[in-house]
């Protein structure tokens, strides 16, 4: 496989340490949920574990793409995984309907930066986009899994969600050296 070269393969390399990193916080987020779901709350448990077998599987899938692009796991993967497992506990530990609104946070945010990583790519990277197509179908799925679950609304189910989307957002940017605010940018500008 050829690589692009200079910043193109920077990014691409970023994208690939990003992506891995926040799967293994979505592994780590479930895996939270599910301890403390099949106690408290069983009845979702299935849900959350079939969730997480996929997140496992786009782990995998990064992981594997990343000795081709002549890549390595991200450096702050201790904080994506900490922080992942301690959000998973405190949402779980507030109840199902913040554990959906969890996922929701999360997938969302997710989805707008797979779709800003799918633009970036076309032309640049046809193999890693065609991975990326595919876990992002399975990640909207997530996503309308937790919308159809979640039935609680008001002020502090609004601030959850902004803090969680914010702080998913952040972790984003700086595991990439703010190329996200790059790749937005080039490609507003290429339109």
């Amino acid at each position: 496989m050829l690589l692009p070269a200079g910043t193109d393969k920077i990014t691409i390399q970023r994208i690939l340490k990003v992506n891995h990193a926040g799967e293994r916080a979505a592994i780590n987020i479930y895996g939270a949920q599910i301890a403390i779901a099949r106690r408290f709350f069983p009845t979702i448990s299935p849900e959350l574990e079939r969730m997480r077998a996929d997140e496992i599987v786009h782990a995998t899938i990064f992981r594997d793409a990343m000795p081709a692009r002549d890549t390595r796991p991200c450096r702050v993967m201790k904080f994506w995984s900490l922080g992942g497992y301690v959000l998973g506990l405190i949402t779980s530990a507030l109840g199902p309907q913040m554990v959906w609104l969890c996922t929701e946070a999360v997938e969302a945010t997710v989805h707008r930066h797979l779709e800003e990583q799918l633009r970036f790519l076309k032309g640049r990277d046809e193999g890693l986009h065609a991975a990326i197509l595919g876990i992002q179908e399975e990640e909207l799925a997530h996503l309308e899994v937790a919308r159809a679950r979640r039935s609680s609304k008001g002020l502090l189910y609004g601030l959850a969600y902004g803090v969680i989307a914010a702080a998913t957002s952040s972790m984003i940017w700086l595991s990439t050296w703010g190329d996200t605010s790059w790749m937005k940018r080039e490609l507003e500008g290429s339109r």
